[in-house]
């Protein structure tokens, strides 16, 4: 069993796309509509109150986890280990955003889970972690677990981002990424990938050489944020014309 929760696995690298990948979006895919087909009963306030906990206590555990996993193999580190990562600060805010029902919170894990985790998950950095390794588990249930939270409230409490989400989750995002170029510059880091692009690939490759490509995220983040608000945005806009209709 050691070699499935070991820092060495002899299972192959992780490839993108292979059947392990392609399952574990599928079984993550098939969780977030049954989240959607649910959410009448989910909004009932004992099973609510109970999936809203469960959720806010895997997403802690799993991450606790890691950090055992890392300190038990020997490769925990400052520089590597924190919750950091874009990812990394929405699982602990998902978590607090679940059990407050903050929205603030959602507003921020919204277009920080989905943006982060959605491009996690379709080019995950494990290395050389393939099913059925700890990691791929963990590394799949985490990122998961992001999106599954600000989808359940969505569904069930009605949250939904404004226009003006965008430009302030956008501007707390440069606040943060000041903050993180500092930290990384101190202790050798690299979070958020502003020092470099990740080893094994992401869709990074595609936009240049540092430094330029950090500003080519910040294009893609403004993008992605308006693609992730366009079905509120597009709903609202019916809405108003059903009401203009209404008032011929």
């Amino acid at each position: 069993m050691s070699g499935y929760f070991g820092s060495e696995f002899e299972g192959g690298k992780f490839i993108f796309y292979s059947t392990s990948h392609n399952l574990a979006l599928l079984i993550l895919l098939v969780f977030f509509v049954s989240i959607y087909l649910l959410r009448q009963k989910l909004k009932n306030a004992p099973v609510d109150k109970i999936v809203r906990y469960t959720l806010a206590a895997t997403l802690i555990l799993q991450e606790l986890a890691l950090n055992v996993w890392r300190l038990a193999n020997g490769t925990w580190s400052v520089a590597n280990s924190l919750p950091l990562h874009l990812c990394g600060v929405a699982i602990v805010l998902s978590a607090v955003m679940l059990i407050n029902r903050n929205y603030s919170l959602y507003e921020l894990n919204y277009f920080w889970g989905l943006g982060g985790a959605i491009q996690a998950l379709l080019t995950p950095d494990i290395g050389i972690y393939s099913f059925p390794h700890f990691r791929f588990f963990q590394f799949f249930l985490s990122h998961g677990l992001i999106i599954a939270a600000s989808l359940y409230l969505t569904f069930t409490a009605g949250f939904r981002p404004r226009h003006k989400s965008i430009w302030k989750v956008f501007a707390i995002t440069n606040i943060y990424l000041v903050f993180i170029a500092g930290f990384n510059w101190l202790t050798g880091a690299n979070y958020l990938f502003i020092c470099h692009k990740p080893v094994d690939g992401s869709l990074m490759d595609m936009m240049g050489p540092w430094p330029w490509y950090i500003l080519t995220l910040e294009f893609v983040a403004v993008i992605s944020f308006y693609i992730y608000y366009a079905p509120f945005g597009i709903s609202d806009m019916i809405k108003r014309r059903r009401e203009k209709a209404k008032q011929i």
